[in-house]
């Protein structure tokens, strides 16, 4: 189970789904990282269409180039399936990102502070 696995979602250390009272509630990395002050630019986005594949290598080119630039912290958070450990179709994989994870882990910018913002 990972930080980001969903309510009621299996994994193989947690077979019956995660269940809140036991393993806490996902843990929304860009909402919590972007409130530090040294972060600069912070993203959330999906590799799960075509369309989503050409945003996060942009995001993660511009990571990369807050970085190089010394602004501060970046992070892109990726959300990407597993069917095989999710043990169902990649089609189905697919719509489990746009029906479930995207609700719970909403992509987008959380934070682009450009310069000495």
């Amino acid at each position: 189970m990972a930080p980001t696995t969903l309510v009621g979602q299996k994994a193989t250390t947690c077979p019956a789904g995660r269940d809140p009272n036991v393993n806490g509630y996902p843990i929304r990395i860009c909402e919590l990282l972007s409130a530090l002050e040294g972060a600069k630019y912070v993203e959330r986005t999906t590799v799960h269409t075509p369309g989503n594949v050409i945003k996060t290598k942009k995001a993660i080119k511009k990571a990369f180039q807050c970085q190089i630039d010394k602004k501060g912290f970046s992070l892109v958070e990726i959300l990407s399936m597993c069917p095989t450990n999710w043990k169902i179709s990649p089609i189905d994989a697919v719509k489990y990102i746009n029906d479930r994870m995207m609700e719970i882990f909403p992509p987008g910018v959380y934070k682009d502070l450009k310069g000495g913002e």
